[in-house]
């Protein structure tokens, strides 16, 4: 029984790729095979150019945060997991030191650095997750589920982290089951169902992709009869006070000239969600 068939991914510098699917979709096991910890049996992880299976110093380039803070020990401070995985991955002590000192005080745990893991609220060990992932500066980070069952604050926090970490030359692929998250990170998509890629595109793209020609006009103040009227005589749906238009771009301008010189409010094309588009892919897949 095959795992996952065909899966191809690349992620490019500084890409935030969210990688979904619904569980036993196959994204467990594409993740590990990356992460060198299963061997594919047909084809090949390239990291840098570099196959882990073939070469383990590739694994270098990797950083990894899998099942929420699994690669943390609880019984050990950030100081101690800091200086351990530091090590684990071949710093020298000079540089463990130094990096360890720079993520805890980037992370905000410099003052909870001699501290247990255990007794750390929920976003620390998350945020001294990914410090720990990123000791050895690593060009490739997986992030497996990384704010789930953080508290709004934290969840803010790990986000702009990780804009950061990719605007500074790292490639992150991100998997979650908070689609709204992945909209918002990601710079492309790949969504797996049945070990298979079913989708694979831009997020922008991907988005337009399925985005229909409404748009929908919101106007400062109260439409009058008349304009209305002018509204309906082409085609324009008028409801609970918003104006909507179908049809190309184009027309747009002769909407907008009915409703001079009303202010306008916005204008915005109805467009689907990624939960949405997930959600019809998945199902498409299922029906198949």
């Amino acid at each position: 029984m095959e795992a996952v068939r065909s899966v191809s991914l690349t992620l490019a510098v500084g890409e935030v790729l969210a990688f979904l699917g619904p569980n036993g979709a196959g994204k467990t096991t594409t993740i590990k095979m990356i992460a060198g910890l299963i061997r594919p049996d047909v084809g090949r992880v390239h990291i840098a150019g570099v196959d882990p299976h073939r070469n383990p110093e590739a694994l270098r380039l990797v950083g990894a945060v899998l099942e929420g803070n699994r690669n943390l020990y609880w019984r050990l401070t950030p100081e101690e997991n800091l200086d351990y995985f530091g090590v684990l991955k071949g710093l020298t002590r000079r540089d463990v030191r130094r990096r360890s000192r720079e993520l805890l005080e980037r992370f905000e745990l410099t003052s909870k650095r001699r501290t247990s893991v255990q007794k750390l609220s929920r976003g620390m060990q998350q945020k001294l997750a990914i410090a720990v992932a990123l000791i050895h500066q690593p060009k490739l980070l997986l992030l497996d589920e990384p704010t789930l069952g953080l508290d709004v604050e934290a969840t803010q926090y790990v986000k702009a982290l990780v804009r950061v970490i990719a605007s500074e030359g790292c490639a992150i692929l991100l998997t979650t089951h908070q689609l709204d998250i992945a909209e918002e990170l990601s710079d492309r998509v790949a969504i797996i169902q049945k070990g298979e890629i079913i989708a694979a595109a831009t997020t922008r793209d991907l988005i337009q992709q399925f985005s229909g020609t409404t748009y929908i006009i919101e106007v400062e103040g109260e439409l009058d009869q008349l304009r209305v009227q002018a509204l309906q005589a082409v085609g324009v749906q008028v409801q609970a006070g918003k104006v909507v238009y179908m049809g190309n771009p184009q027309g747009l301008y002769s909407v907008i000239e009915i409703l001079k010189p009303l202010p306008l409010i916005q204008v915005k094309k109805d467009s689907p969600d990624l939960t949405e588009i997930f959600l019809k892919l998945v199902r498409e897949k299922s029906d198949a």
